[in-house]
C-alpha cells in the first residue's frame, strides 16, 4: 500500500506573490489547471483507492481535474500547515479552510471525514505540534486500514510535516514539491 502526496496546481494566490497572499479561497490559474491536466496523465487512479483533500477551493478544483467527484474526500486534517511551524507567524487568509456550510454550498456533494473532531474554525495551520502529531497519525493509521493506496491533494507545508510523520529527515522548504508536484512513499 502506497501514499502519494500531490500540492495543488499555480494558484490565482501566486499571481502578483507576495501582494495576494491574503486573497480569500484563491482556486487554480489556467497554468495551474494545464499543470494538474499534465499530472492527471502520469497517474493510473483505482476504484478501491483513497483520495483525500485538503479543504480549499485550489486543492479541491486540483482533485476534480484529476478524478471523478464520487471518489474524493474532504479533510480538514490534511488543510493548510505552515512549515515550519513557528506560533509567530500569522496564517494568511489564503490557507483559510472552507468550513463544513461553505463546502456544502460550493461543493455539493463531496464527502467529509473529519473523524467528529472540531477543527474547522481554526485548521490545522498553527496547531501546536503534538496535538497535530497525535491527529495526524490517528489520520495515517486509517490510511493504512483502507483497501486501497491513498492520494493526498494538499499544500507544501502540510506535505513535509506528514513526510516527517512518515520518518523522513532533515527535510526543509528546499523539499516542497511545487506546483503539481507528486511524491510517493511505497509501503508505508
Amino acid at each position: 500500500m502506497d501514499i502519494t502526496f500531490i500540492r495543488h496546481g499555480h494558484g490565482e494566490h501566486l499571481i502578483d506573490y507576495p501582494n495576494r497572499l491574503n486573497e480569500l479561497h484563491p482556486g487554480l490559474t489556467e497554468l495551474g489547471k494545464s499543470q494538474v491536466t499534465t499530472l492527471r496523465k502520469q497517474m493510473k487512479l483505482d476504484p478501491h483507492d483513497v483520495i483525500l483533500v485538503s479543504p480549499t477551493k485550489r486543492t479541491i478544483e486540483t482533485a476534480l481535474l484529476l478524478t471523478a467527484e464520487e471518489h474524493l474526500t474532504i479533510c480538514p486534517l490534511v488543510g493548510p500547515r505552515m512549515f515550519p511551524q513557528n506560533p509567530e507567524f500569522l496564517p494568511f487568509i489564503c490557507d483559510q479552510i472552507y468550513s463544513k456550510e461553505e463546502l456544502d454550498t460550493q461543493f455539493p456533494g463531496l464527502s467529509v471525514l473529519d473523524f467528529g473532531l472540531e477543527c474547522w474554525e481554526e485548521g490545522v495551520n498553527q496547531m501546536d505540534g503534538h496535538p497535530f502529531d497525535v491527529l495526524a497519525k490517528g489520520l495515517l493509521q486509517w490510511c493504512r486500514e483502507q483497501d486501497g493506496n491513498t492520494y493526498i491533494i494538499s499544500h507544501d507545508g502540510t506535505i513535509t510535516n506528514y513526510r516527517i510523520l512518515l520518518g523522513e529527515k532533515g527535510l526543509s522548504r528546499r523539499d516542497f514539491l511545487g506546483e503539481a508536484g507528486k511524491y510517493t512513499i511505497t509501503n508505508f
